[in-house]
């Protein structure tokens, strides 16, 4: 899946979080993050933190690859 913006990266990991059979509740008490944090993340919240949202995607077992375009 192409990331390219918040709302695609929430979504993709939204996508695996569910794969994966975990709810946003288990991986906040797992994580220490808030569910409103994680809901925020899924939903496309630019805010979102860059540290926790790439934790986060590690965490459910996710590559992060950058590319230059062109």
């Amino acid at each position: 899946m192409k990331i390219t913006d918040a709302k695609s990266y929430g979504e993709a990991i939204r996508k695996r979080r569910k794969e994966l059979g975990y709810t946003q509740a288990y991986l906040a008490e797992f994580t220490g993050f808030s569910v409103s944090f994680i809901s925020d993340l899924e939903r496309g919240k630019a805010t979102a933190e860059i540290g926790k949202s790439i934790y986060l995607a590690k965490l459910l077992e996710m590559d992060l690859c950058m590319e230059n375009r062109g």
